[in-house]
């Protein structure tokens, strides 16, 4: 078996703003798996590396792809306990040459064409009048579920985009969910999670930076809105280490990106410890590209995922791959008569 490796930048329609500054491009690198004697036949699988949040994202690594090009040439196993995206990557590439490189991971009922992913519809920081428009987008095209990172501007202001959702939906009708990113302290977030509680918004995830399990702990046993952890998640390991931090801080729910948790054999047992503690869960991707976007859809079916998921990012880039995987308002759905553009694929810079 062999592997190849090709870098690609992906370019943002419109700049997309978080707590971390705002975006305009970001990298990713797609590799495939095949056998030697018929490279035409190959699994295609995406490591999407987020730099400012992936723990791996530095010089070294690109000399982890190699490293695992090399391996992977003399049958040699390579430690990527702490590089979730490649791990992300592999476990994609893998399974797709398994099943014949024809870009079915987790056949399903969804990859069958019937049955469909309710996603919430996600509101980019911005302006006022910027978050108000996509608010309104979102509201328009159908969304039961609306997800709205906060702490870019000021907090008076983000509450009067929630509030002009509750003044003409009820939490029945509209469920609200913010994002912080860790962006408030313990010196100002009771007084944001009692704003939000009268709101009756759904959870907050992350509000205050990740790294101090105990005082999280005291966050969500204090705070009148659910919390759910997403950067919280990211950079710890080992089975044990992730059992002891969700023992710790007891969180309603966990935002699971199997790009940054350790794959989907990581976000697996994510699963399984939050729910043998009564935890909720949800999956969110992390920017990737229609190519993991498509693998990360049929995992999220084929673990029988309930409620709306963070799968709706493939829209924001201007040169993705298509796949099967499209939207049809708050429905991500499967087109079992398209199929990725191995075209596109083809033309991409592979290293071998």
């Amino acid at each position: 078996m062999r592997l190849a490796i090709a870098p690609y930048m992906l370019r943002f329609g419109q700049p997309a703003g978080t707590s971390r500054g705002v975006l305009t491009e970001k990298p990713t690198y797609f590799i495939k798996v095949f056998d030697e004697g018929k490279p035409e036949v190959y699994g295609l699988g995406e490591c999407s590396v987020f730099p400012g949040l992936s723990p791996e994202a530095d010089h070294r690594y690109e000399y982890k792809l190699i490293e695992l090009l090399a391996n992977i040439a003399i049958g040699r196993p390579t430690d990527l306990s702490r590089h979730s995206s490649i791990q992300f990557g592999l476990e994609q590439a893998l399974r797709d040459f398994a099943s014949g490189g024809k870009g079915l991971y987790f056949p399903s009922k969804f990859t069958a064409g019937e049955s469909h992913i309710d996603i919430n519809g996600l509101v980019w920081m911005g302006r006022y009048d910027e978050m108000l428009s996509r608010l309104e987008q979102k509201i328009e095209a159908g969304f039961h579920c609306i997800k709205i990172k906060i702490g870019a501007i000021s907090f008076d202001e983000e509450l009067r985009l929630i509030r002009s959702i509750r003044e003409r939906f009820t939490p029945e009708q509209v469920t609200v969910r913010v994002d912080a990113n860790g962006g408030f302290t313990m010196d100002n977030i009771f007084p944001v999670l009692k704003h939000l509680a009268d709101l009756s918004v759904h959870s907050i995830e992350q509000p205050i930076p990740a790294g101090n399990a105990e005082l999280m702990s005291f966050v969500c046993k204090m705070s009148p809105v659910p919390v759910a952890l997403d950067e919280e998640l990211i950079g710890v390991y080992d089975s044990e280490q992730r059992k002891e931090l969700l023992e710790t801080i007891r969180p309603a729910y966990i935002i699971l990106k199997p790009s940054l948790c350790g794959g989907f054999s990581g976000a697996r047992q994510w699963i399984e410890i939050a729910e043998s503690l009564d935890i909720g869960w949800w999956v969110t991707s992390a920017l990737e590209s229609n190519i993991g976007l498509n693998a990360l859809a049929q995992w999220t079916a084929n673990i029988g995922a309930k409620g709306p998921q963070g799968l709706g990012t493939g829209g924001l880039f201007t040169n993705n791959i298509s796949t099967p995987i499209y939207l049809r308002g708050e429905h991500l759905r499967y087109n079992p008569a398209e199929s990725i553009d191995r075209h596109a694929v083809s033309n991409l810079d592979w290293k071998y």
